[in-house]
C-alpha cells in the first residue's frame, strides 16, 4: 500500500492507495505538523491492523510537508508539490480527464490537470475558509465552522444582497432577476444574525466559484471539481447551482473531496508522476 499525507499546519489528512483504490482517508489534528503527521500515520495503521512492512511508500504533501526532513519510520518517503497533488487528487476522485480543480482551504486555490499531462497552477484568492470564520468573528461573535452553518440554516438573503431586480425592472439576458449585483450591498436594519450568516457564506463561494468559472473559461473547459474541507458546507451546493444558471460550466464535488490532496500525493508516485524522494 501507498500513504499519501497532506500535513497542514495543525491538521494532517491520510489516505491509502492499492489497486488503484483510495483506503480508509482519515484527518488528524494537532498542536504541530510533525505530531498531525505521526498522529495520522499511527492512527491509519492502527485502525486498519497494518504492519510497517505492509507499506511501500510514503508520499507527503502541504506547507507542512516542508518540515518533513528524512523517511518516516525508515519507510520509503517521497515529497510532492501541493498545486501537483491537488490536480491529481481531484482528476481521479473525479474521473474526468480535464478540469479546473479547485482546492478550498484557508484560502483557495485554482489548478488546471489533464490526465497525461502537466498539471498547472493558475493562481489563487486568500477567500476561502479563513474569510469564513474571521467574518463571522467579526461580525457574529461565532468562531466555529459548525455554529455558523446551524445559524444560516434559516437566512434570508433578501435582507442582506443586493439583487439584480432591486435596481432594475427590466429584463437582462443571461441574468436571473435574483442574481447577486452585491454582496452584502442591501443590509437592511432589520437583518437578522441568521441572514448575516447566511450572506458570508453566499460571499465566499460564488466569489470562488466565479473566479473558477472565469478559470474554465480561459482554458476552454466546462467541468470544475471541488475539492478541500468547504466542500462540506451544506449551502454552498445551492450556491454553486446558482452560478451554472448563468454560466455554461459542470461543478462537480465528487465523494471524499476534502481528501483530494492526500490521495494526489500517493498517485504521484503510483502513476510515475513528479516527486522528490528524502
Amino acid at each position: 500500500m501507498i500513504l499519501g499525507i497532506d500535513i497542514g499546519g495543525s491538521t494532517t489528512k491520510i489516505t491509502g492507495f492499492f489497486d488503484n483504490k483510495m483506503i480508509s482517508p482519515m484527518l488528524v489534528r494537532a498542536t504541530d505538523p510533525i505530531s498531525s503527521l505521526y498522529g495520522a500515520f499511527g492512527k491509519f495503521i492502527n485502525e486498519n491492523r497494518l504492519q510497517l512492512s505492509d507499506i511501500s511508500f510514503v508520499m507527503v504533501t502541504g506547507v507542512g510537508s516542508s518540515y518533513v526532513k528524512e523517511r518516516i519510520y525508515q519507510i520509503p518517503t517521497g515529497k510532492v508539490e501541493e498545486f501537483y497533488a491537488i490536480g491529481m487528487g481531484g482528476l481521479f476522485l473525479s474521473d474526468i480527464s480535464k478540469a479546473i480543480i479547485v482546492s478550498m482551504g484557508t484560502g483557495t486555490a485554482f489548478v488546471k490537470a489533464e490526465k497525461n499531462r502537466n498539471v498547472e497552477h493558475l493562481g489563487g484568492t486568500g477567500v476561502g475558509g479563513g474569510t469564513l470564520l474571521g467574518l463571522s468573528n467579526r461580525m457574529l461573535n461565532i468562531r466555529h465552522f459548525e455554529d455558523l452553518i446551524e445559524m444560516a440554516r434559516d437566512g434570508n438573503l433578501a435582507n442582506v444582497d443586493l439583487f439584480i431586480k432591486d435596481i432594475t425592472s427590466e429584463k437582462i439576458i443571461g441574468l436571473p432577476a435574483e442574481s447577486t449585483a452585491s454582496n452584502f450591498g442591501k443590509i437592511s436594519d432589520l437583518a437578522t444574525k441568521t441572514d448575516i450568516a447566511l450572506g458570508i457564506i453566499n460571499l465566499v463561494f460564488q466569489t470562488i466559484g466565479v473566479l473558477s468559472i472565469f478559470a474554465a473559461r480561459i482554458d476552454g473547459t466546462e467541468d470544475i471539481v471541488l475539492t478541500g474541507n468547504l466542500t462540506n458546507v451544506p449551502q454552498s451546493r445551492e450556491i454553486f447551482d446558482g452560478l451554472t444558471k448563468i454560466h455554461p460550466v459542470r461543478f462537480h464535488v465528487p465523494e471524499h473531496a476534502e481528501f483530494a490532496t492526500a490521495l494526489g500525493a500517493a498517485i504521484a508516485y503510483a502513476s510515475g508522476g513528479r516527486f522528490t524522494e528524502i
